[in-house]
């Protein structure tokens, strides 16, 4: 269950190129302007970064209910069949009647 010592300079060297946490950034306000009221916005994140740029930002925002207190993650039995699930975060919000 030893990552490779490479594997998280890749992932770093990826999220710089594309550019992921930028992006991140962009998209989440974006997706919550276009969410009518009693919409869901649900975000799977795949690292502590990103997951911590969704929690902030849900929690930063008034029109936003957050469902999830805690991030949702794969049990032992979708994590043995799906080994790329292990890292996975899920949080999800609703958008209130109220800007």
């Amino acid at each position: 269950g030893r990552l490779h010592p490479a594997t998280k300079v890749f992932m770093v060297l990826r999220m710089a190129v594309n550019d992921e946490l930028g992006s991140l950034h962009r998209a989440l306000p974006k997706a919550c302007q276009l969410l009518a009221p009693g919409g869901r916005l649900v975000v799977i994140s795949f690292h502590a970064g990103e997951d911590r740029i969704v929690k902030h930002f849900m929690s930063d925002q008034p029109n936003i209910e957050i469902l999830t207190k805690k991030p949702i993650e794969a049990s032992q039995s979708e994590v043995d069949a799906n080994p790329r699930s292990r890292s996975a975060r899920l949080r999800i919000g609703v958008k209130t009647n109220h800007d």
